[in-house]
């Protein structure tokens, strides 16, 4: 899509405003004890932000040089460590990967099942879940699920991936069919990387990305290299900012290829500047531009006009300007980068605390050096007319396809379920929890296409589709990579007034947790679950009505 291209008047005029801009952003969102931010254009850091502490005990203050755990942003380093290996022949995307790793199988229980392929696995589609395993006792601390499943405590638990997956990792659904964030397909791609160069996973990328690029203040380990430089990650609570490591202490990462890089704003300037010219900067080349073109293009899209998913990198379009990123989080880290490589233009935001700041500041920060209007401020848009003919079609409860491990996200995020309805005069959507705990209202986003809106959540536009079947009925509600699939309302009014009870009784909400989970089991066993549930807030019903006030 054609664009204007950025000018330096303007650019010049959001650095003068990006202060004051930045520091809005940290008002309305909530503390932070730190953050770092930077923009590049073209090669060169043309901007800074920080502010905060490294280390509040200590009065460490935030410098660009602090290293921060940037978490999941390692996954597009993984990802260009593989193609490198690609441009050298050694395998290609639709490869079933077992064809080529030693140590450990991806399959899936079905003998019938196609094969997982490397592209499935670059993409969040090879049908692998969120979590290794599923332990009883994770439930009752949901909040830690994903970070037990992918870390160890002692640094001297951490085991070969071999012997931490025991030799195999299943595959819940057929790959292709759904994306699923996964961190353990690029666990898997790490162990790849290190299967097809005959080198240690950690020692090829620092080799073979961070020296030639001239990255050589980051590491993959917690090394005396970063250590001194780390910031301590934060919680803020009631009584204040809290450490993490005195909360739940201090997590190793077992799943390198997944989210284990230390890095800086100083550092991570020298990728990005690749990222933006073709996978070289001024001190050297780690992909050829056709390559790294190619992990820029969707690899996975669930419809033409949403988002698709590149090779590791989330793709967006930003009014009219393509936009490549990924974000990072973890217990007191969050991290965000994102490029517009066509614009030479990138941001980079971390904090050490706990809070979704980062992906707020950068994409608000990007859209104003892009010159463009706030889409916001747009709506409603007063040219496209609301189609309330069709609202009867478009209500309903939607809910994403079985998958007791592929659904964490959507049980995370939304509580498994959506539901579309009239809010007074307009279209709203409401789920559970999450996104849309709070009803939010549906905009009509384009005039030739009824079937298309978008809604405002936590400041950004989101676009929601929906879909009709063969037979010409509205079935599916899409939106980024998550497809939900209209359902039948859920009735048995007793059983969910009884969850509903739990819910507010329960501390941390943990049968609601249970409650939603079971939206992805098998049938059977997810009436079982509703019983187990019931009886438990029947339970505590009882307790509550027969004790005196």
């Amino acid at each position: 899509m054609a664009h204007k291209k950025p000018t330096q008047a303007n650019i010049d005029t959001v650095l003068q405003a990006a202060d004051g801009l930045i520091r809005a952003h940290v008002k309305k969102l909530g503390p932070l004890a730190g953050l770092a931010v930077g923009i590049v254009h073209h090669d060169e850091l043309v901007y800074t932000y920080n502010s905060g502490f490294a280390d509040i005990k200590r009065g460490t203050p935030i410098t660009a040089d602090t290293v921060f755990r940037i978490m999941s942003i390692s996954k597009t380093f993984t990802a260009v460590a593989l193609m490198q290996l690609w441009e050298q022949g050694k395998f290609q995307l639709d490869d079933p990967v077992n064809q080529h790793l030693k140590a450990i199988r991806v399959e899936h229980p079905d003998l019938n099942a196609p094969p997982i392929t490397i592209r499935h696995l670059l993409t969040h589609t090879s049908g692998i879940g969120e979590l290794r395993k599923v332990e009883p006792h994770w439930l009752l601390r949901p909040e830690r699920i994903v970070m037990e499943d992918l870390s160890v405590r002692d640094l001297e638990q951490v085991q070969p991936l071999p012997t931490y997956y025991q030799g195999k990792i299943n595959a819940e659904i057929y790959p292709g069919v759904k994306w699923c964030y996964c961190n353990h397909a690029f666990g898997v791609l790490g162990q790849l990387v290190a299967d097809l160069s005959g080198q240690p996973f950690e020692q090829y990328v620092i080799e073979h990305i961070f020296q030639p690029l001239g990255m050589t203040q980051s590491d993959w380990f917690l090394s005396d290299l970063v250590r001194d430089r780390l910031a301590t990650g934060y919680l803020f609570e009631k009584n204040g900012f809290r450490t993490v490591e005195d909360k739940i202490g201090y997590q190793h990462v077992v799943t390198a290829g997944a989210s284990n890089i230390y890095s800086s704003v100083n550092d991570m300037l020298y990728y990005v500047a690749a990222l933006m010219n073709g996978g070289a900067n001024q001190t050297g080349r780690i992909l050829q531009p056709e390559t790294l073109a190619m992990m820029f293009e969707p690899h996975f899209q669930l419809d033409p006009r949403l988002p698709g998913q590149g090779l590791a990198f989330f793709l967006r379009d930003l009014g009219g300007h393509r936009t490549v990123g990924h974000g990072g989080g973890w217990p007191g880290f969050i991290s965000r980068m994102l490029v517009a490589p066509d614009d030479g233009l990138a941001l980079l935001v971390f904090t050490n605390t706990s809070n979704g700041a980062p992906g707020q500041i950068a994409t608000d920060l990007m859209r104003r050096l892009l010159d463009l209007p706030d889409p916001i401020a747009a709506l409603p848009q007063s040219e496209i007319a609301e189609q309330p003919h069709l609202w009867g079609e478009i209500c309903g409860h939607y809910g994403p396809t079985p998958g007791f491990n592929t659904n964490f996200r959507h049980w995370s995020g939304m509580g498994a379920a959506v539901e579309i309805f009239v809010d007074g005069n307009h279209l709203a959507v409401r789920s559970p929890e999450g996104l849309f705990k709070q009803p939010v209202q549906l905009h009509p986003a384009d005039g030739d296409d009824p079937l298309a809106f978008v809604a405002v959540i936590y400041d950004n536009v989101q676009k929601i589709v929906f879909k009709r079947n063969a037979a010409g009925y509205i079935e599916r509600l899409q939106m980024e990579m998550m497809d939900f699939h209209k359902q039948a309302p859920l009735t048995h009014q007793p059983v969910i007034a009884a969850v509903q009870e739990v819910q507010s009784q329960v501390r941390q909400q943990r049968a609601h947790l249970v409650f939603w989970y079971m939206q992805g089991m098998p049938n059977k066993l997810k009436w079982l679950g509703r019983i187990v549930v019931a009886l438990v807030a029947l339970r505590v019903l009882w307790h509550k009505r027969s004790t005196p006030p």
